[in-house]
């Protein structure tokens, strides 16, 4: 299973939608994931690629990791994933 699967799989289960519902250009607002729904999704991710996101859930704003939306979500994976087999 790709990255990009994995996590649209993960993020589609903290909005209980569909995968085929999320889309690269969603946010997590537009799915409905609110401040709980997001720490649960960037631990389920840490777990699933076995690496640790540089996320500050009490100051978003402030953290190195972009959520902005899917694609910067799976992007920022896919660099964490590289740095750490390098």
């Amino acid at each position: 299973m790709s990255t990009k699967d994995k996590v649209i799989g993960i993020i589609a289960e903290q909005a209980v939608l569909e995968p085929s519902d999320v889309t690269m250009d969603s946010t997590l607002e537009d799915l409905g994931i609110d401040s709980l729904g997001l720490v649960e999704s960037i631990f389920a991710i840490e777990e699933a690629f076995d690496i640790t996101v540089p996320f500050n859930a009490n100051e978003p704003e402030q953290s190195d990791f972009d959520i902005s939306s899917v694609s910067t979500i799976i992007a920022g994976i896919e660099k964490l994933v590289a740095e750490q087999t390098a």
